[in-house]
């Protein structure tokens, strides 16, 4: 497996990482726990060093299956893990509101150690942006854990271009992570200069737009009805048919490299950037195989400009997320 850096500092991982949120929360019922450890350290065995949890997957189960199999080789891994989130007190999924004040965070990250079972937290992200409380506030409760030895590097997910120049003054920003694809390209219109500029590295998540960019889901499919996908504007029938299109552009470009649609899908992402590290979600072994083919797939200039060609003339139907959610990013 190649290996990238992120942004400007040391911290080195596998050019693919690996979102393990789907084996405990969001996805339909959580997957067996003892096939979840097999694909977690089968993953480090194909080259994966990266791997994303959050103490709000679950809450806290995802934390705990990942700290299981990971813990033991933890020296040869970076884990991620998040705080920001107010979880329900009863301990039910989801959430009740943010809350990023100083000594949540510390909680959340003596809380996270245990569930992960290792000494430092390779990189600590907000997961969303607390309008309550300045950045200012928050990079510096992560630099005082940094110091402390708790905490090895900061991130932030979903966050705007403004709040991450103020973070980034208070702590050097190691990474952001942020929902990018084909099929969802906003980062494109500022944060990608940004991050660049400021030397910070990005993780795309939901690289496969929530499995829709495999090609295995259509207009008919069901989701389980714990599955989050029932909520999202773009995953109604009417949405998915519309959005064939560019499923079809996939497809079509796949056949021509001998590849899978979310080969190609991954491969262009890889091509955007050096500093990009995508971090698609699976509980299937075959789709981490097959993930982890696309490092090898090379797309030439002149099939990156065919694809942008192409993906410029569809119009991606629905919203990426209901609007109570949309109005946590992009702060």
């Amino acid at each position: 497996m190649n290996k990238r850096k992120l942004g400007n500092s040391n911290l080195e991982v596998s050019a693919l990482g690996l979102g393990c949120m789907g084996m405990s929360f969001s996805y339909g019922p959580p997957a067996d726990r003892q096939e979840m450890i097999s694909l977690l350290r089968t993953a480090v065995d194909r080259g994966i060093t990266f791997f994303d949890t959050a103490e709000v997957y679950g809450p806290f189960t995802n934390e705990e299956l990942v700290g299981e199999a990971l813990s033991p080789i933890s020296d040869h891994v970076v884990i991620a893990t998040k705080f920001g989130f107010k979880l329900n007190p009863d301990g039910k999924p989801g959430w009740v509101g943010l809350d990023s004040r100083p000594e949540h965070i510390r909680q959340v990250a003596e809380a996270s150690l245990k569930r992960l079972k290792i000494e430092a937290i390779d990189l600590f992200y907000q997961h969303r942006v607390d309008p309550d409380v300045p950045i200012e506030e928050v990079a510096g409760a992560v630099k005082k854990l940094i110091l402390e030895g708790k905490v090895k590097h900061f991130g932030l997910s979903e966050a705007g271009v403004q709040t991450i120049r103020r973070a980034h003054a208070v702590q050097p920003v190691t990474a952001v992570q942020s929902e990018y694809s084909l099929w969802w390209r906003a980062p494109e219109e500022e944060l990608l200069s940004t991050l660049e500029e400021l030397g910070i590295g990005f993780v795309p998540y939901s690289p496969l737009g929530k499995g829709f960019l495999t090609g295995k889901i259509n207009e008919n499919t069901t989701f389980d009805s714990s599955d989050f996908r029932n909520r999202l504007p773009r995953f109604t029938p009417e949405a998915r048919q519309a959005n064939k299109s560019l499923v079809d552009l996939l497809d079509r470009i796949a056949e021509s490299k001998k590849a899978t649609p979310a080969q190609i899908a991954l491969a262009w992402l890889l091509a955007q950037k050096p500093w990009i590290v995508p971090i698609p979600g699976t509980t299937k072994p075959e789709r981490m195989e097959e993930n982890i083919g696309s490092v090898d797939i090379e797309l030439s200039m002149d099939d990156l400009s065919e694809i942008d060609c192409a993906a410029s003339k569809i119009t991606v139907q629905g919203d990426r997320y209901p609007e109570e959610l949309m109005r946590m990013t992009g702060r």
